[in-house]
C-alpha cells in the first residue's frame, strides 16, 4: 500500500493518470459503491467457515486499486512494476485490474453530468435530438499474435498495416468529442462490414435524420440510408478529366476532409493511452479495456468543457 504522500502526488499530477483530481474524485464516489457491492456479493456467494469480514484485510485499498488501474491504462506499466510501487504482490495487482476494468467499462461515454451514452442507438438518438453531426472512422489496435494452431489466426492480420490487430469503430461529434467506440473485431474485418454488423445502416434508415460523415471506406450505406452517410465525392472522370472538373473535385474533397478530420483528433486522444496504442494483454479482455478508456476520456473531456464555461 502506498502512503498518503505518494497517493496525493499521483492524484494531483494529471500526467500520471491522464485525469484531473476532480474527475478521480468523481470516479471514487461513483465506482466505490459498485465495487463494494460486488465484493460483498462474491464473499456471500460461496460456502464459508468464518463470517463475512473475518480474516486478513485488504492491503490494496479501493483508491489504490483504482489508481493502479488508471496508471496501467494510461502508460502501459507492467503488473510487476505497479506491484513494487504499491507494495503488494503481482497477483494482487492483476486481480485489482480484473475487478476495476469491467466497472469502468460499464460507465459509458459521459456527455454531461447526468447523460451517459452506452450503445450506438443511444448515440444516434442523442444526435437526432440535438441536431448534431456525427463522424465515424475505424481504428486498429495492435495485439499479440494468436497461438499456433488457432483456426482463426489469420483473421487478426490487418490488410492495411500487415500486423496482428483488432479494429474498432469510433464515432465523435463535429468538435471531436467521443460519443461511442464499438466492440472490437479482428483486423481483417473491413470498416463497412463492421458498421453493418453494428446495425448502423438500420439505425440511420429507421431513426432520426442524422448526418454522418465518413471516409471512402464507408461508401455504400449512403444510398441505403437516404444520403445520411456522407462520403467523399466520387470521381466521374477516370482519364483526361477537364481542368474545371479537377478543380471542383479537389475543392469538394478538401471541404469534406476538413470536416471529417475531427474524428482523427478523437482517435489520437484515445491512442495517448498506452493500453490502446498496443495491447499486450489477453484479447478476450480487450473490449473492457477499450470501453474503460473511452469512458474515462469522455468524462475528462466533459469536465474540461465545464471548467472552460466557468472561466
Amino acid at each position: 500500500m502506498v502512503g498518503n504522500v505518494t497517493r496525493t502526488a499521483i492524484i494531483s499530477d494529471r500526467r500520471i493518470t491522464g485525469l484531473s483530481a476532480a474527475v478521480i474524485a468523481e470516479l471514487v464516489a461513483g465506482v466505490r459503491p459498485l465495487w463494494h457491492e460486488r465484493y460483498q456479493a462474491r464473499l456471500a456467494s460461496r460456502p464459508r467457515k468464518r463470517a463475512v469480514g473475518a480474516g486478513a484485510k485488504h492491503r490494496l485499498v479501493f483508491v489504490d486499486r483504482l489508481l493502479a488501474t488508471l496508471v496501467h491504462l494510461r502508460h502501459g506499466v507492467t503488473h510487476d512494476v505497479l506491484a513494487c510501487w504499491f507494495g503488494v504482490d503481482r497477483s494482487t495487482v492483476t486481480r485489482a485490474f480484473g475487478e476495476m476494468r469491467p466497472l469502468l467499462a460499464e460507465r459509458g461515454c459521459t456527455i454531461s453530468s447526468d447523460v451517459r451514452l452506452r450503445t450506438l442507438a443511444e448515440v444516434i438518438g442523442h444526435l437526432g435530438e440535438t441536431g448534431g453531426t456525427g463522424i465515424i472512422d475505424g481504428t486498429e489496435i495492435r495485439v499479440r499474435r494468436p497461438a499456433v494452431g488457432r483456426k482463426d489466426r489469420d483473421k487478426f492480420i490487418s490488410g492495411k498495416n500487415k500486423q496482428n490487430a483488432v479494429k474498432a469503430m469510433v464515432l465523435t461529434n463535429e468538435q471531436g468529442r467521443l460519443l461511442f467506440c464499438s466492440p472490437t473485431r479482428p483486423g481483417s474485418c473491413t470498416d463497412i462490414t463492421h458498421a453493418r454488423e453494428l446495425g448502423l445502416v438500420k439505425l440511420l434508415a429507421d431513426g432520426p435524420a442524422v448526418e454522418i460523415l465518413a471516409d471512402a471506406g464507408y461508401q455504400g450505406p449512403g444510398a441505403q440510408t437516404g444520403g445520411r452517410v456522407v462520403t467523399p465525392p466520387h470521381r466521374k472522370f477516370k482519364k483526361n478529366a477537364p481542368d474545371w472538373y479537377e478543380a471542383m473535385h479537389e475543392r469538394q474533397r478538401k471541404a469534406h476532409s476538413s470536416r471529417r478530420i475531427r474524428v482523427e483528433h478523437g482517435i489520437a486522444h484515445l491512442k495517448n493511452w498506452r493500453a490502446l496504442a498496443r495491447h499486450l494483454g489477453r484479447r478476450e479482455r480487450m473490449d473492457d479495456t477499450v470501453q474503460a478508456v473511452v469512458g474515462l476520456l469522455s468524462q475528462q473531456q466533459t469536465a474540461d468543457r465545464i471548467l472552460a464555461w466557468q472561466t
